[in-house]
């Protein structure tokens, strides 16, 4: 323990003990609610899952029990629910359609055998503590691709909302356009029960915030199909329910793990645990942003890797983070992972209990539900922040947002990864280079940037800040040169490097060669402030005996002194600029300059910037 806080192996072994102690009796009323709400959403959610994946449509439900629980207590996330997804589900189907027919028992070993493998992958990076890929995620990748799959979430519902007979798999754009064209075919009885479950949602939450509003609008939706289906009959209202649902619970299995399953299966496992950890530390790190939680990556590697494990003996494929639920869970209140836990018992429950009663539960009041969920999860605010803050960063928001919209969802967020590395590498390989002199306006004479104030006629100074790595060496050598040709007499180069924080060997023999060069014209380079980081790898290096140890100093005070006395003093004696006031000191400035005071000079401190 160390601060409050377990660590190591304890700490990725039994992460519950870290939250546990927030459970009380508000939170268990709070997350006991959105528990329920949860194991209510995702039964048609569940279904459709299963049918895209190719899988029999319990399994959607088996998938959204056991490995919901699993990751709850051992992830990191307080909200991130785990579940079947339909990202995954197609992928699921995609990759193992042309092993197996869709729907057949060979086909469902091979889909809980990759289960299996996708956790042993993900549970094995994150003891390897690989978690830290997910930094490389940027805040802008998040919220654009939140905002994106709001809309899929909406637009996955129009057909729902508006009882309209649709394909699946339509593209976002495709179910646009359908619903434009078929604008005419719209059941105006469908759109009322969507109309009156999301209005009574909207109302509930702002009068009556003590009731779950999700919940309360479900049972309101429901009452209206149920009292128009009595009235009118369903043959006439076209009025479709989730409909009754297997009551069983889920069957043991086990996975296949002959090796010639295993050697059918590698390529595809290692897409889909990418995949499935990208998407699931994509959703916890969004919700994150909201609750101001701090996500452990490589704990979320082992909650989700554990949960795809256990719950191939359960009969569930691939799980991931759902945007779906995990929405839902936090959008109703839930404060620990035993909202998502409960979510997964109480499905159980559900299933095996009340499943004939989803009978009664309408397709369009899941609908006006999710169009609620997808509504919250756009974060206006930081969508606002970021397209007023940096172009850069709004050109990845933007195109994760747009690519979330109209591509493969794990495309999308692997494209918004890159381009944040594009514009990360993009900025770190062209350092700042400032020119910096002594200001005689200040009583210390600090060193600026103003391009205003005289320079010395024989040296020339240059801040660098940023690290001078083999991507930045170019940017910095080309300024170097722009800088000498506007002061082609600066034979000698002063470099300040407190702001040069990482140096690799490309930089290392930039340096050494900048210094080679600078003494071929009758010059030097020398280095003050120089960090403990850059100057190792130049001593391990060999290098930092071709610029001079005797050219790398600590302080500026130290570093000018130097310099002055072996600059060339007849040129010093024909100029009048006094830039340092070392320069008052010396024997080659004219007399009748004013003598600088010899305590100044003594005291280091006083004249450093």
């Amino acid at each position: 323990m160390a601060n409050g806080r377990m660590r190591g192996w304890r700490a990725m072994a039994f992460p519950f003990l870290q939250w546990w102690p927030m459970v009380n009796g508000t939170t268990l009323k709070a997350d006991a609610s959105a528990g329920l709400t949860g194991a209510i959403v995702v039964l048609p959610q569940g279904v459709a899952f299963a049918t895209i994946a190719g899988m029999p449509p319990e399994y959607g439900l088996y998938a959204a029990m056991v490995p919901a629980i699993i990751a709850a207590f051992f992830g990191s996330s307080w909200h991130l629910v785990s579940g079947p997804t339909t990202a995954a589900s197609i992928v699921l189907f995609s990759s193992l359609s042309a092993l197996a027919e869709p729907g057949s028992a060979e086909y469902v070993s091979l889909a809980i055998t990759l289960s299996f493998l996708v956790g042993l992958v993900q549970l094995v990076m994150g003891i390897a503590r690989l978690g830290t890929l997910v930094n490389f995620i940027s805040h802008s990748v998040i919220i654009g691709f939140t905002a994106g799959a709001a809309l899929l979430i909406g637009g996955s519902q129009l057909k729902h909302f508006f009882g309209l007979e649709m394909e699946r798999g339509l593209h976002f754009h495709q179910v646009l356009g359908e619903v434009a064209t078929r604008f005419g075919e719209v059941n105006l009885l469908v759109t009322a029960v969507a109309l009156v479950t999301l209005i009574s949602g909207i109302l509930i939450k702002r009068y009556v915030p003590k009731v779950p509003y999700m919940i309360g609008a479900m049972v309101a939706g429901s009452a209206v199909s149920v009292a128009l289906n009595a009235w009118l009959g369903q043959d006439a209202t076209g009025i479709q329910t989730v409909g009754a649902l297997p009551a069983q619970l889920p069957p043991l299995s086990a996975p296949d793990l002959s090796l010639e399953t295993i050697k059918a299966l590698a390529p595809v496992t290692l897409a889909a645990t990418l995949f499935a950890l990208t998407e699931a530390v994509s959703i916890a790190r969004s919700l994150a942003s909201r609750s101001g939680q701090v996500i452990d990556g490589n704990q979320e590697f082992v909650g989700q890797g554990l949960s795809n494990m256990f719950g191939s003996f359960f009969s569930a494929y691939v799980a991931t983070g759902s945007f779906n639920r995990s929405g839902v869970n936090y959008a109703a209140g839930a404060k620990t992972p035993l909202a998502a836990a409960i979510a997964g018992v109480l499905l159980i429950g559900i299933v095996v209990a009340v499943a004939p009663l989803t009978a009664y539960l309408p397709n369009a009041a899941m609908a006006g539900i999710l169009m609620l969920v997808a509504w919250g999860l756009i974060d206006f605010h930081h969508i606002g922040h970021i397209l007023k803050a940096s172009r850069s960063e709004a050109a990845v928001l933007a195109v994760t947002f747009f690519a979330t919209l109209f591509l493969e969802l794990e495309f999308a967020i692997l494209l918004g990864i890159i381009l944040s590395l594009v514009v990360y590498l993009s900025k770190t390989s062209r350092p700042a280079v400032r020119v910096r002199v002594p200001d005689p306006r200040l009583p210390k004479r600090q060193f600026v940037t103003d391009p205003d104030l005289p320079q010395c006629p024989q040296l020339g100074m240059v801040r660098i800040d940023g690290s001078l790595f083999f991507g930045a060496v170019p940017y910095v050598r080309e300024k170097l040169l722009e800088l000498e040709e506007q002061e082609p007499d600066q034979k000698s180069l002063l470099i300040i490097a407190k702001g040069i924080n990482f140096l690799d060997v490309a930089g290392a023999e930039f340096l050494a060669e900048e210094a080679k060069r600078r003494r071929a014209k009758g010059g030097k380079l020398y280095m003050y402030e120089v960090k403990e980081g850059v100057c190792a790898p130049l001593k391990r290096t060999g290098l930092a005996e071709q610029i001079g140890s005797e050219n790398l100093f600590e302080s500026k005070t130290q570093a000018i002194r130097t310099i002055i006395s072996e600059l060339d003093p007849k040129i010093c004696q024909r100029c009048s600029r006094r830039i340092f006031l070392e320069c008052e000191a010396t024997s080659c400035v004219p007399q009748a300059f004013k003598p600088v005071d010899a305590n100044l000079l003594e005291g280091g401190d006083a004249l450093k910037a």
